[in-house]
């Protein structure tokens, strides 16, 4: 098909117009025809069944009834008014509703004709009624239904009021193909289309919107989501080949002294075989002339701070510089600490870099850093200062990547003449689909086991009415020598919500624990960062046995001595927030617990999520119920991500067909990565028109 007749302004389209073409802009984001034809319709219903009024039921169901209108009034009502319609067949009467468009409304409606309507059925005052109707004249609806599958495609209220309903979209869909004649060129190889036996491209597009069968429109499905996830993994591919083709990284051919002796002689236990492999990995990476971007993933207490240093100290014995960025000062302060411990017996220079650091203190580091016998940085966002120079950056680690910018990454990248090796951190476990489809263009380690010694807490759910055996077992852990974090979801009492709030909790959790036998910490996220980092410190010397908090200690201090999580109103909070909040405790060797307090009103999600806690402390597993049941969107704020715009695919129910399409996507550019061949023209093509830069190629090929 004529690609310029694609890129035709949608208000051209017979039937449109320019009120039209604007609304369909505005409410939809459809500006050409292309647009059009890749509006994909969201479900399918079955239009050859006809109800009578005395079979229907008050369920919300869509139905389509056979009848005519015999009367029209206008009700006042408290705002405004609303226009009414008398419905009859040959069983019945009901009414029909419009709240919305009444003048251009009641001009269209006739009286005593013959019509199908078609709407959501619901009944009020023991009469059923239908709101916003769709209304057809029976002779055009049985010209129109070439099957019985009829497309439902996505709307707005605006659309539905302005008089732009379903139909009128089926309508412009019918004379879209009309006007295209339905020749759409094909985009994938021909190899590819017979291997995977795909429906052609054009009969794929027309079976979507049309579907002669379910056969045929299921076939339709795989070839579109196919494709449209294929495109994706060439582009993330094609990213992470241009990369390691066109950005230089340093060697670090060398493993010398720091890192054989700490391996040999100071590691404080034995690396689990995930840890090997991933510094496997991690070397093999920065041995070539590359630069590394690898994406470790491991859960929290999985051990990835050992595996950063070792990456580390490689760079260290290849004469070069590392640093490690966290989001928050207690993280970076936590790193500092356990790094600086796993190192004293080495002879290197570890410093700590954040906002808090004194004048005279910042001067000492960005002199050591700038002659290089400062040999590793920690720090927050201030490491991204313009005055921050290394002598010799090769490695810089970024925890928790996800709560950086893409431009802040970028500027560790200036850091050094050539670009240092990047490894990025997060203990926010991503399932597999989806780490394939955000990340596609880093490669990925996974630490997914944990350090002998460690055990699995022991996870339970109690409703609210369990709490004074809740309080007893808290006193009971206390009288052991431990301590307790409780956590609340809001600083303040909400009006519209009845949830604990954390200062009302701590009031009566201050009762129920009283001085002199208990002390007690508060932290916020509304409390100045000196009185947190006061609060904290004092729990953490064991000054305090309980530490009140919102979810600001989700990553915060590693507290060997606290055993017990509690989550109060768990149900306010996400599956991976849970888990997270989890990861808090078992950090010692005694055996610890999380619990869970809800109230008895529980939405099914919430029960999943309770039972999913409860049944497993693996981090993937909770990622992958957290992605099906919130959908990619909300997890990691992958909306910002740009790649997850998908039109038709979804990546938790299609994600074999992710799968299958990276694994070609990878198999054609492994054979022929600037698609030269003759076979890959079209693909070339259609790869060029995605990405919208004509060169490309110039890096890879």
């Amino acid at each position: 098909m004529s690609n310029n007749l694609l890129q035709t302004p949608i208000e051209y389209l017979k039937g449109v117009g320019p009120n039209r073409g604007e609304l369909l802009r505005k409410e939809l984001g459809i500006h050409k025809y292309q647009d059009l034809i890749n509006l994909f319709p969201n479900r399918y219903i079955d239009r050859t069944r006809y109800y009578k009024i005395n079979e229907l039921q008050n369920n919300n169901a869509e139905v389509q009834i056979i009848g005519k209108i015999i009367n029209i009034k206008t009700v006042e009502q408290k705002r405004g008014k609303r226009l009414v319609a008398t419905f009859v067949d040959d069983t019945g009467q009901m009414e029909l509703v419009w709240f919305q468009g009444h003048k251009w409304i009641r001009e269209s409606l006739k009286l005593n004709v013959v019509v199908v309507i078609f709407g959501k059925c619901t009944s009020f005052n023991g009469l059923f009624n239908m709101a916003h109707p769709e209304i057809e004249l029976l002779s055009e609806h049985e010209q129109s239904l070439r099957s019985a599958m009829q497309p439902v495609y996505p709307s707005t209220e605006t659309l539905t009021n302005r008089g732009l309903s379903n139909r009128a979209i089926n309508k412009m869909m019918q004379q879209l193909f009309l006007e295209t004649q339905a020749l759409f060129s094909e985009t994938l190889p021909d190899y590819l289309v017979n291997e995977l036996k795909l429906i052609p491209k054009n009969v794929a597009l027309f079976n979507i919107h049309f579907p002669k069968s379910a056969d045929l429109l299921a076939k339709a499905q795989f070839r579109l989501k196919f494709e449209e996830l294929f495109f994706i993994q060439l582009q993330l591919i094609t990213k992470n080949l241009i990369r390691k083709h066109k950005i230089k990284g340093h060697p670090f051919d060398k493993v010398g002294e720091n890192f054989n002796d700490f391996f040999k002689n100071h590691l404080p236990f034995d690396l689990t075989n995930a840890q090997k492999r991933v510094i496997k990995e991690i070397r093999n990476d920065m041995g070539n002339n590359a630069q590394m971007n690898r994406l470790l993933q491991g859960d929290v207490g999985s051990g990835k701070t050992i595996v950063a240093l070792m990456s580390m100290l490689l760079a260290l014995d290849n004469g070069f510089q590392a640093c490690l960025m966290a989001p928050t000062e207690i993280l970076a302060n936590q790193h500092f600490k356990g790094l600086t411990e796993l190192a004293q017996n080495l002879d290197i220079n570890i410093k700590i870099l954040t906002g808090s650091t004194k004048t005279a203190d910042r001067k000492i580091i960005h002199e050591e850093l700038e002659n290089g016998t400062l040999h590793i940085l920690i720090g927050t966002h201030a490491l991204l200062e313009d005055k921050v120079q290394f002598h010799n950056l090769g490695l810089a680690v970024i925890d928790e990547q996800h709560r950086f910018g893409v431009e802040q990454r970028s500027k560790l990248w200036k850091k050094n003449d050539i670009p240092p090796h990047i490894l990025v951190m997060t203990a926010t476990p991503i399932p597999r689909t989806l780490a394939m489809s955000l990340y596609g263009d880093l490669d990925i380690s996974v630490i997914d086991e944990l350090p002998p010694g460690r055990k699995p807490i022991e996870t339970v759910h109690r409703f609210d009415s369990n709490r004074l055996k809740v309080w007893k077992f808290i006193k009971d852990e206390i009288a052991k020598g431990r301590q307790i974090y409780i956590v609340y979801p809001l600083i303040q009492e909400s009006e519209k919500m009845d949830y604990k709030d954390l200062m009302d909790g701590y009031e009566s959790i201050s009762r129920d624990f009283p001085l002199p036998e208990y002390a007690i910490s508060i932290v916020h996220g509304k409390m100045k960062p000196a009185d947190k980092d006061a609060e904290m410190e004092r729990f953490s010397k064991g000054k305090t046995q309980i530490m009140v908090a919102t979810t600001v200690i989700e990553v915060g201090v590693n507290i060997p001595n606290a055993s017990v999580m509690i989550i109060e109103s768990a149900e306010r909070f996400g599956l991976s927030q849970l888990h997270q909040l989890r990861g808090r405790v078992g950090r010692g060797a005694e055996q610890s617990y999380c619990i869970m307090m809800t109230s008895h009103k529980l939405s099914s999600d919430s029960k999943i999520r309770m039972e999913t806690m409860v049944r497993t402390n693996d981090g993937f597993e909770i990622a992958e119920v957290d992605l099906k049941l919130r959908g990619p969107g909300d997890l990691m704020g992958t909306q910002q991500s740009g790649v997850l715009n998908l039109q038709i695919a979804d990546i938790v129910r299609d994600k074999d067909i992710l799968q299958l399409a990276r694994h070609h996507a990878m198999k054609i550019l492994k054979d022929d990565a600037p698609m030269e061949k003759p076979e890959h023209q079209t693909l070339r093509r259609v790869f060029l028109e995605l990405s919208k830069k004509k060169n490309i190629w110039n890096y890879i090929s």
